[in-house]
């Protein structure tokens, strides 16, 4: 690699501001980089402070650090916290060398200058899907490398749709999962759960059925966007989905569908561990779309990049550091360290030979959206703040789905400038 990465002062309070109204979960700080190559401590910032150096993740930070050649320094912390501190650090040249960062804060740390395109890096993304890289890629270029996917589905449990005898099956699009539900109910037991908090895990959670009725980011009170919000609040007046969901978390929502009470539960990968401890029996499915066919579904995860810095001499150390973390090895193994499905189709393959309950959350990767990708960038915080908020007021009746949106959309306008 002979091209040299600068720190450039970054990003001011907006875009922080704005950064923390996008980022759902996942403190402290590191020092900066050292001056030489040969100091033989690398930094590296990660979002999962629920991982320990004793953790899987932990020892796999630590042997690609050693398969360097040199020493990590790992500092996890909260996914808002990483993303914020990044852009303080930008502004006073003190970055990381490495930093593992969710996918929607891609865009808006290398518009702050934070980010080296990886075009400059030697990293490869050679076999990654195309879908999966649109999170990490603004205006052509690509910002960082994913490590895996993560995405929603709806998990079911077998014994509740067997005694309303519901085949899930039959589940392809809204109209017959809407009458799953009244089956359900009828046989009395509950139907779906989901998240709508006022965060983005309620966008995170909207936008399979708001990407299903065929609505974009860019009109979010389309008659197709007020269609999805309108689906969701007529489960609600039906019986078919607890008031709770106003405030559920993902994890929250979680915990009602395993009191084994529900049909349904929209959520993610990362819960498959909890499904094999719940107790009942279960199965994944596809959201499906309005008029059949899978939705789209978000993509989840997060990229792993490298801060643009002072030294070059360090580009080749942090590059193997990556390589060792993105290669096929580790990738193949991220569905067991971290609950993620690998980025590539040849990885993605081997997974499910190890475990074909991954098959499901497979198909659902292959058909994820970037949240930020489409054009929408550094847009995305300021859209998805709307877009949970309108869906607070539509299912909570502060204002029609029709209303809550409109207002969402003009308050975007105001704040995007288009």
């Amino acid at each position: 690699m002979n091209t040299p990465r600068r720190a450039r002062a970054a990003a001011g309070t907006a875009l922080a501001t704005a950064l923390l109204a996008s980022l759902a979960g996942c403190s402290g700080g590191a020092s900066g980089s050292a001056s030489s190559a040969d100091s033989g401590t690398y930094t590296f910032w990660d979002p999962y402070p629920q991982f320990d150096a004793a953790s899987p993740w932990g020892k796999r930070v630590a042997e690609c650090g050693r398969h360097a050649g040199v020493k990590i320094e790992r500092t996890p912390m909260d996914t808002t916290d990483l993303a914020t501190k990044a852009l303080l650090a930008g502004q006073q040249s003190n970055l990381p060398d490495v930093m593992l960062v969710d996918n929607p804060a891609v865009s808006t740390l290398a518009e702050a200058g934070i980010l080296a395109k990886v075009s400059d890096t030697g990293l490869k993304s050679d076999g990654m899907q195309k879908n999966i890289l649109d999170a990490g890629t603004i205006d052509g270029e690509l910002y960082g490398v994913p490590i895996g996917a993560n995405t929603l589905a709806l998990y079911y449990n077998a014994d509740v749709l067997k005694k309303a005898k519901v085949d899930p099956a039959s589940v392809t699009d809204w109209k017959s999962l809407t009458a799953a539900l009244a089956k359900v109910k009828a046989a009395g037991s509950k139907g779906i759960t989901f998240s709508a908090t006022k965060t983005e895990e309620g966008s995170f959670q909207f936008l399979p059925w708001f990407w299903g009725a065929g609505a974009e980011l860019t009109d979010i009170d389309s008659p197709a966007a007020v269609s999805a919000l309108t689906l969701w609040k007529d489960w609600l007046e039906d019986g078919y989905a607890p008031n709770s969901v106003i405030n559920n978390t993902q994890t929250t929502s979680w915990q009602e569908f395993a009191t084994g009470d529900y049909a349904f539960g929209e959520n993610g990968t990362w819960q498959l561990a909890n499904a094999e401890k719940a107790g009942f029996d279960y199965g994944v499915i596809s959201i499906p779309s309005a008029r059949g066919g899978a939705a789209p579904v978000p993509t989840g995860g997060e990229f792993v990049t490298l801060p643009v810095q002072d030294d070059s001499a360090r580009e080749e150390v942090t590059t193997k550091i990556v390589s060792c973390l993105i290669s096929e090895t580790n990738l193949l193994a991220t569905d067991t360290t971290l609950s993620y499905i690998a980025p590539s189709a040849q990885v993605q393959a081997r997974q499910v030979e190890d475990n074909s309950e991954l098959g499901p959350w497979v198909d659902a990767v292959a058909v994820a959206r970037g949240r930020t990708s489409g054009g929408m960038n550094t847009d995305y915080p300021v859209v998805s703040e709307q877009l949970w908020t309108a869906v607070q007021a539509g299912l909570s009746g502060a204002q029609s789905p029709k209303a809550a949106l409109a207002s969402a959309q003009n308050a975007a306008q105001s704040k995007t400038g288009h």
